[in-house]
């Protein structure tokens, strides 16, 4: 993808592989909008894109929070008609408090909130500005730590623990890739999930207690490749491991879990299903 005066917005962008990301962007001729919750981090992160004559806006939202999710869009809206490319980078580890279960500004289990509830509801958001900007890609970071969703307990409300959370919350975001992948057949737009690097040098990583035993710039790389790379101009629904096309656990490609999990996340975002046919028609 030429990048030139492309609009691209990164969530999670101001640490880690989402800062990596951001700048190498930036310093492809993008213009990108950066997202985090600390505004001095944020300010860092602009300025460092435009010193090397790139452009970039900050963006602060807190994605634990639905209503600072539907701000962010606003105000994604309020600053540019066009958004060739959304990277749904930005998650919660099983580091710091992870041992104990914790729940978002909506009362929800955090990592499902964070990693997969936010991106979702921010992606129905921008839906109608993304595809005013087609061809353009949707870029969903997940991971190779996956576990199958219990319906039944998908606040794991019983038996938590926080792998378990952020496994099944990723899983999440690949279902959710699949399922809106399908219902975008057509417009131009494409939507992928990938695990970017196994265990990257990263402030999640740390925290979770783990040595690092990949780089950053491995996993922006991958994440790039998603979603710049003119041979994935029209291949959608996939996961890739890295690089490489690969298979999400076997959740990921049932039906039905895809249909009940995004019924789930309707009536958890308070949208009805009839306003989420209209915004992919």
């Amino acid at each position: 993808m030429e990048l030139n005066n492309k609009t691209i917005l990164v969530t999670g962008s101001t640490d880690g592989v989402g800062r990596v990301v951001a700048e190498r962007l930036g310093a492809g001729g993008a213009r990108v909008l950066v997202h985090g919750r600390d505004e001095s981090r944020g300010k860092t992160i602009v300025a460092a894109i435009e010193a090397k004559g790139g452009k970039a806006e900050f963006l602060a939202a807190d994605l634990a929070s639905l209503a600072e999710v539907r701000r962010l869009a606003e105000a994604v809206r309020a600053r540019t008609d066009r958004l060739e490319v959304l990277i749904n980078n930005a998650g919660v580890g099983t580091g710091g408090q992870a041992a104990s279960r914790q729940v978002s500004a909506d009362g929800y289990e955090l990592r499902f909130a964070v990693n997969y509830l936010a991106g979702f509801l921010l992606t129905s958001e921008l839906l109608p500005l993304i595809k005013a900007s087609a061809p353009a890609r949707i870029v969903n970071v997940a991971s190779a730590g996956q576990q199958a969703i219990d319906f039944d307990d998908i606040m794991l409300t019983q038996g938590y623990s926080g792998v378990r959370a952020y496994c099944q919350s990723k899983l999440a975001q690949i279902l959710f890739t699949i399922d809106l992948a399908e219902q975008l057949d057509g417009t131009g737009i494409t939507v992928n999930a990938l695990h970017p690097a196994s265990y990257m040098d990263t402030t999640m990583v740390r925290q979770a207690g783990v040595t690092p035993w990949s780089s950053v710039e491995t996993g922006a790389d991958a994440i790039l490749n998603l979603a710049t790379s003119p041979a994935l101009e029209s291949r959608s629904g996939r996961y890739f491991d890295g690089q490489r096309e690969s298979r999400a656990d076997a959740q990921a490609y049932d039906e039905k879990a895809r249909r009940r999990l995004r019924a789930l996340s309707l009536e958890l975002i308070g949208q009805s299903s009839a306003t989420s046919r209209e915004k992919h028609s």
